[in-house]
């Protein structure tokens, strides 16, 4: 199949790789009907994670299973399906526990920027559609394989509840998620920190009420001037960065709560300031179906259009072009269709 692979920083190719193959009887295999690029596939694109040169990247796709396993009971061949990022079981106790992304038998999608992709707990793991999407809701559904949900998780975790006051650490897909996740959890004030036009169109289409361009010292500034010197009641960290976590522990209120689920790379926790202001966080890798079956009727009833985060679509075989685009903040998401 064809596939993207990556081989250094930087070095971002479409190549021939063999096709997967069933490996469990839990298995199934999915012909990619969409896939897209993720903002954490930016971190071993510019060095920052280990690199297995020729290795396959992607995880986020949605299309039609091809092939299922001997145990597999709720899905056959020609089902249109959503692939969250992580696969679960969703029956062992942590999965009963709504903690997914940490089931006992966790799985990872490896070629969501392919042809197929193998899902190692298919009945756990897929989410019907019924039918395929129609053209208008592609991209939602699509953005229901991580960054919807991953933005679901970090207002969740972070506590978001009507009336709130929330600041959102972030203008990548995920972070403009999150301010729409705010938005449907009931928040009166949503504070989006962006540099970026195009990305504050974004959020303010989302339900961000005010937008801080500024960063560090002075925007965190900014955000307790809009809250009289008050604070946030919720912050959401979507980046990763030590600096995206210090400003989101910085705006928050005393009792308020963080929600992290940028992977971290060099986060330190200012812990006696967590405790001396009663600020929880909490967060991580998003459990993904946990929320998913709630977030597809939401898409499908049109309250919410998480598929504005793509602004760029281009063939797989141009799949390095949107690696540059993205990581040049050309484009929010890129979306690679086969």
């Amino acid at each position: 199949m064809r596939a993207t692979t990556i081989h250094a920083p930087g070095d971002i190719r479409v190549e021939q790789v063999p096709d997967p193959v069933l490996k469990k009887a839990t298995d199934a295999i999915v012909k990619v009907t969409a896939g897209c690029i993720c903002g954490s596939d930016l971190w071993p694109y510019r060095g920052e994670n280990p690199i297995r040169p020729g290795a396959t990247i992607g995880h986020e796709c949605i299309g039609v299973v091809e092939e299922v396993g001997s145990e597999v009971s709720l899905f056959r061949r020609g089902d249109f399906v959503i692939v969250p990022f992580c696969h679960c079981d969703n029956t062992c106790a942590h999965c009963r526990a709504g903690a997914q992304s940490a089931c006992v038998n966790l799985g990872m999608t490896s070629s969501g920027q392919a042809e197929y992709a193998r899902v190692t707990q298919a009945d756990g793991s897929l989410v019907g559609t019924g039918e395929a999407p129609p053209p208008e809701l592609l991209t939602s559904v699509l953005a229901l394989t991580d960054v919807m949900p991953t933005g679901w998780h970090a207002a969740v975790s972070a506590g978001v509840r009507p009336g709130d006051t929330v600041a959102v650490v972030g203008d990548g897909a995920v972070g403009l998620c999150g301010v729409l996740a705010a938005s449907v959890l009931g928040a009166e004030r949503i504070i989006a920190m962006s540099r970026h036009e195009s990305r504050q169109q974004v959020a303010r289409a989302f339900g961000a009420t005010h937008v801080v361009a500024a960063r560090g010292a002075e925007g965190q500034a900014e955000v307790l001037e809009l809250t009289d010197g008050v604070g946030v009641d919720a912050a959401l960290e979507c980046v990763g960065t030590d600096d995206a976590m210090s400003t989101a522990i910085a705006v928050t209120r005393p009792g308020g709560g963080v929600g992290f689920v940028g992977v971290p790379h060099g986060v330190q926790l200012p812990v006696r300031t967590l405790f001396e202001k009663n600020i929880g966080v909490r967060g991580g890798m998003a459990p993904v179906r946990r929320y998913l079956p709630e977030l597809l009727d939401l898409v499908t009833a049109g309250r919410i259009e998480p598929g504005l985060v793509f602004d760029l679509t281009l063939p797989l075989e141009q799949s390095p072009e949107g690696y540059r685009a993205m990581d040049e903040r050309r484009a929010i998401k890129v979306m690679l269709q086969p």
